[in-house]
């Protein structure tokens, strides 16, 4: 993994653009990058035309003289592929290569990420600037790795391109080899859809009401993640043809309608994340409510990158406020938010922390998107802060190469993802119960993993797993059931939600008994089912002595073949219908519940199953605070975040020794507004 995820150290790093800036400044900048703590910059992803200023002409000089001063100087660097921004010549002489939105109007130059995949021009000419920058700039000694384009899917993850539709023709005969499967499979004879010419499909068009065909679009969607990982290979097979022994290739950011999982096993040798949680503090969607989680939602992102790389990296993390000038306001991280930030990806898996920006951009788009530096230049508290981050991590080096530990995981895969995004009944209660799910657990005190099922996933991979959730798996394959089964009956236990199982993998519904392919695993039939109407009132369930409201939904459950009723409803016409049911499959159990998660269901689950606050013998803390513990080996490190802007007590019932000062600690600790705690228990 090169110099920043060798198990061996946490390693500092930031985003600079010698583009930017005269070039007088670059010497005192990596200077003063080094003497703060900083070892890692990342370069060029926007500046394909310091490279290749007119078609065909190519001039290394500009970053060979940067390069040098940073071999000079000792820094490492991060190289990117440019391909993000396509320049001006490029998009004028080629406007084929440009994205569209839905009426076919094209996004032109003027912005970044304007382009479509599947452009032969585009991916030709992508092709060589990659094949000139690695073949250029991968030998030279500071350069650790590389970065493939920038946030692929940002921004715009939809592309309706004319190239579009042609290779997604391409796309779909692969699959389904005739139309008549085609058809078969998208129910084309529903609405008079059905196609009789490859050349009759297009990418999704503007249609009265806006509704095209969802298997249609669950396709669509599958093939824009195809495209872009396609796109991310062909880089990353071209600079592995350059790569000097021990540098590594990522890329950076989590964007939707892309397998990130896939992309990464296919192009990657590790994800890394662009972490902003200042976000939550943005002028036009800040939230003051009770239990609003505000800049600790971050940690919801940093454990979806964590099930792809256990131990990966933040290319760019808050270092100041965010805020374009057509939008984002935002104020300054207050003192200690920077390190509370970085401390909380640390605490996620991030070993490697790079600081977006090194000074922030006097002229463009994001002029407001402050780095360490202002447009000044001076020192400030914000490079102060650095400075006293760099020192933890320091004295905190043995812990890198650590894991996160969770023995509660969220399943989830991408199909129902996808599903969830265009199905407005699936999205309902499948983000209902996600939100519940992650505050849940984070106040109280539980970490928790998502877990991803792919083509590869077995049981193996699971068992680590006291409990895993499931909230709706609405699309199910006997694969996936197999996997779930194998599970449960090496002793695991498996909670499924409502809406689970009526869907095959094109999205069509299907006509078994629900829920279908799950039902032999949760013991469950389900003769009727309802959205929770809006005159119902408050719709209760009953769980032995307990009793809790259910949400949105409510599948009338019945037991079948060994399956327990555990609860049922008390209200509505639903009472008396069973709302939970148990099975036991070889040493585990299945439970499927009739409704959606809500904050009081979720945790009633966890108590019950014994998996909540696994950690309280070891602190008590506010829900304020987040509590994380990264291992290695028979070692255990415990990580405790204050979100608060407010002074809290914390009691650590075992002794141990807090990295940050070497010295023991144990009983009750205060911890300042924003403060962070690291204990080696």
């Amino acid at each position: 993994m090169g110099a920043i995820l060798d198990g061996n150290r946490l390693v500092l790093g930031t985003c600079y653009y010698p583009e930017h800036w005269s070039k007088e400044l670059w010497r005192e900048d990596l200077q003063r990058m080094l003497d703060a703590g900083i070892e890692v910059v990342r370069i060029a992803e926007f500046a394909w035309s310091k490279v290749e200023p007119t078609e065909g002409n190519f001039t290394y000089s500009f970053f060979d003289e940067f390069l040098d001063l940073a071999e000079e100087a000792g820094m490492k660097v991060i190289f990117c592929t440019p391909t993000a921004t396509p320049p001006a010549w490029l998009t004028e002489k080629y406007p084929e290569v440009l994205n569209a939105d839905i009426n076919g109007t094209l996004y032109r130059h003027g912005a970044r990420r304007h382009y479509n995949y599947n452009s032969p021009v585009y991916q030709e000419l992508s092709k060589r600037i990659t094949e000139k920058f690695a073949s250029h700039y991968a030998k030279r000694p500071c350069i650790i790795g590389w970065q493939l384009d920038n946030e692929i899917n940002c921004e715009m993850n939809v592309f309706y391109s004319e190239s579009d539709s042609k290779a997604f023709r391409v796309f779909l005969k692969e699959k389904y080899e005739t139309l008549d499967a085609l058809n078969e499979a998208w129910g084309t004879a529903f609405w008079n859809q059905t196609y009789t010419d490859w050349e009759e499909i297009h990418v999704p068009r503007k249609t009265y009401s806006d509704s095209t065909n969802p298997h249609e679009v669950l396709d669509y969607t599958r093939f824009i993640s195809d495209s872009a990982r396609r796109f991310a290979k062909m880089q990353s097979d071209i600079i592995r043809k350059y790569l000097k022994p021990g540098d590594f290739v990522t890329t950076n950011g989590l964007f939707g309608n892309l397998d990130n999982h896939q992309m990464t096993k296919e192009s990657l040798d590790f994800i890394t994340y662009d972490s902003y949680p200042n976000f939550a503090y943005c002028l036009d969607a800040y939230s003051d409510e009770p239990g609003e989680l505000k800049d600790r939602k971050w940690s919801r992102n940093l454990a979806e990158v964590r099930s792809i790389s256990p131990v990966f990296g933040i290319m760019e993390q808050q270092s100041g406020a965010n805020g374009w000038n057509t939008r984002m306001e935002a104020p300054t991280p207050r003192p200690g938010q920077m390190t509370l930030w970085t401390m909380q990806s640390i605490a996620h898996g991030a070993d490697y922390v790079s600081y977006f920006r090194w000074r922030t951009c006097t002229m463009g788009t994001e002029i407001y998107w402050h780095g360490i530096l202002d447009y000044s230049s001076r020192d400030n508290r914000r490079i102060g802060e650095v400075k006293d981050i760099h020192g933890k991590l320091a004295a905190m080096k043995e812990m890198a190469g650590s894991i996160y530990e969770a023995k509660v995981g969220i399943v989830k895969d991408y199909d129902n993802i996808w599903d969830a995004q265009l199905d407005v009944w699936h999205g309902r209660v499948e983000n209902a119960s996600q939100k519940a799910l992650f505050k849940t657990l984070q106040l109280s005190h539980t970490p928790f993993d998502y877990v991803y099922l792919k083509d590869t996933t077995d049981a193996a991979e699971l068992k680590k797993y006291q409990v895993l959730f499931y909230p709706h798996a609405t699309i199910m394959t006997k694969e996936r059931e197999a996997v779930l089964r194998a599970y449960v009956e090496a002793g695991g236990t498996l909670v499924v939600g409502c809406r689970s199982g009526y869907k095959n993998m094109s999205g069509r519904c299907v006509m078994d008994k629900l829920p279908g392919l799950l039902s032999d695993l949760t013991g469950t039939d389900i003769p009727e089912y309802s959205f929770i109407a809006p005159d119902a009132g408050k719709v209760t369930v009953k769980w032995g002595d307990t009793e809790f409201e259910a949400s949105i939904f409510a599948d009338l459950l019945e037991p079948a073949g060994e399956g327990k009723l555990e609860a049922s409803y008390t209200s509505d016409y639903y009472a008396g219908s069973g709302a939970l049911v148990c099975n036991t499959a070889g040493k585990g159990k299945a439970y499927y519940y009739g409704s959606a998660f809500n904050e009081e269901s979720a945790r009633i689950f966890l108590e019950k199953l014994n998996v909540i606050s696994p950690y309280q013998d070891v602190i008590h803390a506010p829900e304020g605070c987040e509590i994380a513990v990264r291992a290695k080996g028979d070692d255990r490190y415990l990580f405790v975040l204050n979100y608060d802007k407010n002074p809290v007590e914390v009691e650590l019932l075992q002794k141990g020794t807090d990295l940050y000062t070497g010295q023991e600690v144990s009983g009750k600790v205060e911890l300042k507004g924003y403060q962070t705690l690291v204990v080696k228990l």
